[in-house]
């Protein structure tokens, strides 16, 4: 079998089978069987080349990352991810450069348990669209609107690689070595938080994935919870890579408060469940930390060097923000 049709029966119709897909790919639709209670999780994301990666990014990292943004989002719900479908756009029907898409794709898939059950592939500029459905226990999914006043504010793993990665490929910053590779891959080949955001189900009060960076993603959970945040930058964790560089860049703190691509997620914690939980994940993997409050009064501040002010930085990324 040649052309579209052939394409997809070579590099797409692999991967995990789950006994809750009726039907997947190679009809009109899929047939999925979701469980008789709980709620539907669905998310999407379009990664489009030049714009969400790189040009001469590795196939297999768009793969990766095209499906591990939208697993991020299932995370930061609470959810469990259990079907995908993806829409690829490409420019040329490459055996090499479609084989290491769809190794990239799947690979992850596999490792949650996540099946492939359709989507698209057409002739064009370079670009995927991958949905996930998933499901959560309705009184345990997480939202951007249950923040409160005196919740702690966490964060997991650690922020500003990617977007160091992003910049030392565009040429606006330079690493070397391992600390080259280690940025270049965290912006590459994000890590869906999944097993965390399952263990926060129902204890956090509000919970987002980074995805356009520190500040302008805790300003919208903010925003959605009627409350305000003080966040204290010596908290912020950084990688020893991004704390070598940022000591020789007089602006460079400003990194990991306002760089993409990170993909952690970050969540309200009550006193109580600080109490519980607070030491266990600051041991877990991957490790997260308490960096600020909720606080009553709206608006976002920032403690640094001793001195508290309103943040009024801007940054992070919006597609329709001029310099955002």
């Amino acid at each position: 079998m040649s052309g579209e049709e052939g394409l997809i029966e070579r590099w797409f119709q692999r991967g995990p089978r789950r006994p809750d897909v009726a039907l997947g790919i190679g009809d009109d639709a899929a047939l999925l069987q979701p469980a008789a209670s709980g709620l539907l999780v669905a998310c999407t994301d379009t990664l489009t080349e030049g714009v969400h990666f790189p040009e001469q990014t590795p196939p297999d990292a768009v793969g990766h990352k095209a499906l591990a943004v939208n697993l991020s989002d299932v995370a930061a719900m609470g959810g469990t991810a259990c079907w995908a479908l993806s829409a690829l756009t490409a420019p040329r029907a490459d055996p090499a450069w479609l084989g290491g898409f769809a190794d990239g794709l799947l690979t992850l898939a596999s490792r949650f348990g996540v099946a492939l059950v359709g989507g698209d592939l057409c002739r064009g500029p370079t670009s995927v669209t991958v949905t996930v459905l998933g499901t959560v226990a309705p009184r345990a999914a997480l939202r951007r609107d249950g923040a409160r006043p005196g919740d702690g504010i966490w964060v997991s793993g650690t922020l500003g690689d990617a977007g160091l990665g992003l910049a030392v490929l565009q040429g606006r910053a330079a690493l070397s070595g391992p600390a080259r590779r280690q940025c270049v891959r965290r912006l590459h080949y994000p890590e869906p938080r999944l097993t965390l955001g399952g263990r926060l189900a129902g204890r956090a009060t509000a919970a987002i994935d980074l995805s356009d960076g520190l500040m302008r993603d805790l300003g919208r959970l903010c925003r959605a919870s009627r409350v305000g945040a003080v966040i204290e930058w010596e908290r912020v964790p950084c990688s020893e890579a991004l704390a070598a560089w940022m000591a020789h860049e007089p602006e460079g703190w400003r990194l990991p408060l306002t760089a993409g691509d990170d993909y952690e997620l970050l969540f309200t914690l009550p006193p109580g469940e600080e109490a519980r939980l607070g030491a266990e994940l600051e041991a877990g993997e991957p490790p997260c930390t308490r960096i600020g409050t909720v606080t009553e009064p709206p608006g976002l501040w920032l403690e640094r060097g001793g001195y508290r002010e309103i943040w009024e930085a801007g940054g992070g990324f919006d597609h329709f923000v001029e310099g955002a």
